[in-house]
């Protein structure tokens, strides 16, 4: 990789207990030329560390980790981080729970570690561009199980007045799991107006990314689970 192509590349951050799998993923993600490896972790407090040192565009984090867990490590990382890195958590556990938990700490992406190779490079790219991106099988049935027990409210819903009839439209979408283009072509807009009101949608309601937006519709009752 060129001077100019390290660069531009995106930068990840590998957080892994298991010494063979970040050298692994070392290995994956150094393969492609807009992608770098810019340090290792392997706890969740040295991950923390690395983060605000190394200042990573993404972070692979396990979930299972000593001294400090993925999911600590991730509110760590998140605490007063609007524009922060994108946490994308690469674990073997696809139990609801932790999916639920990773993506209320913080998490913009869940991929399991079977997943294909070209599935990794692609979620680190889809997280870094401020997408959210989680296993297709845990998505909705994640959602609508645990939204479904009592927790405090990330917003009143108040918050939702300050939305425009539109806007709160790309939102119940977003909340379902739908692309820009998919949302585009529901809507009948073009994919740089859905972007325009996702960013408004992220500003008035100020969450970091589409992976909190969708948490938010089901605390706050914007989508009600099962009606999807």
């Amino acid at each position: 990789m060129s001077e100019d192509e390290s660069r531009s590349a995106i930068r990840v951050l590998i957080a892994d207990d298991e010494a063979l799998v970040r050298a692994g993923f070392r290995v994956l993600v150094d393969s492609a030329t807009d992608l770098t490896v810019v340090g290792e972790a392997s706890n969740g407090g040295e991950a923390v560390r690395l983060t605000r040192q190394l200042r990573p565009d993404v972070v692979l984090m396990d979930i299972r980790m000593p001294i400090m867990d993925g999911l600590e490590a991730m509110r760590h990382i998140a605490a007063g981080e609007t524009q922060g890195p994108h946490v994308l958590i690469v674990t073997t556990f696809d139990q609801d729970e932790h999916v639920f938990q990773a993506l209320r700490s913080g998490a913009s992406g869940f991929l399991l570690k079977d997943s294909p190779p070209e599935e990794l490079l692609h979620a680190i790219r889809v997280v870094a561009n401020g997408d959210a991106l989680l296993t297709p099988s845990v998505t909705r049935r994640m959602i609508s199980t645990f939204a479904r027990q009592p927790v405090a409210p990330a917003a009143p819903p108040e918050v939702l007045a300050a939305l425009t009839d539109r806007e709160r439209q790309v939102f119940e979408h977003v909340a379902a799991g739908l692309s820009n283009a998919e949302i585009a072509n529901t809507l009948h807009l073009s994919v740089a107006t859905v972007k325009t009101h996702v960013g408004r949608l992220l500003t008035k309601l100020a969450v970091r990314d589409r992976a909190q937006l969708v948490v938010l519709a089901y605390e706050t009752g914007i989508v009600v689970p099962g009606n999807r």
